[in-house]
């Protein structure tokens, strides 16, 4: 049987923690920051976030760390 290839778009968004953790960027900082608030900025710049439940089973699988 061939081998599961690693889905490269999650490649490229997910990252696995030492811990098996899967880390994914938070949403809301790409563009259109001047109609955002400095407060709202500073609130979703540079943070990670743990992806939980389904949405880390499904990624996982995409990854081929299942």
């Amino acid at each position: 049987m061939p081998k599961q290839k690693t889905h490269s778009g999650t490649k490229k968004r997910i990252r696995v923690t030492g811990s098996g953790k899967l880390m994914r960027e938070g949403v809301g900082n790409r563009h259109l920051a001047e109609v955002k608030s400095s407060r709202r900025k500073r609130r979703i710049s540079g943070t990670d976030k743990v992806m939980t439940g389904g949405d880390a089973a499904k990624a996982r699988k995409l990854l081929g760390k299942a």
